[in-house]
């Protein structure tokens, strides 16, 4: 079954996410003391983290107006719940997305 452009972004959103939990992870036991240690690195990780927070909730937001869902409630979701909402949006909108795609489609209408 071909990609959608649903699917896609939430492919892009996942990644985005996993990018900003290894910048989070940077600043937890036992890599705390190497992070800061280096003032490159700590700029480095808190850019990308911001960075990759921002790119998750754009991709969210894309994955949930191509499902005509609400871009609003489920970007929220994501923000406010982070990292665990941010998880729940993308495994809810990805399983959403397979259901939809399993109901018999309309017939277009020619006339």
């Amino acid at each position: 079954m071909p990609e959608t452009p649903a699917q896609r972004a939430l492919s892009a959103a996942t990644v985005a996410l996993a990018v900003a939990v290894v910048c989070v992870a940077l600043f937890l036991p036992p890599w705390l003391d190497s992070t800061l240690r280096s003032l490159l690195r700590v700029v480095v990780a808190g850019c990308t983290l911001a960075v990759a927070l921002l790119l998750h909730w754009v991709f969210v937001g894309i994955a949930a107006g191509r499902q005509r869902r609400s871009v609003a409630a489920w970007v929220s979701l994501s923000a406010l719940l982070f990292p665990v909402g941010s998880v729940a949006a993308l495994i809810l909108l990805t399983w959403l997305g397979h259901e939809e795609a399993r109901l018999p489609q309309p017939a277009p209408h020619h006339g």
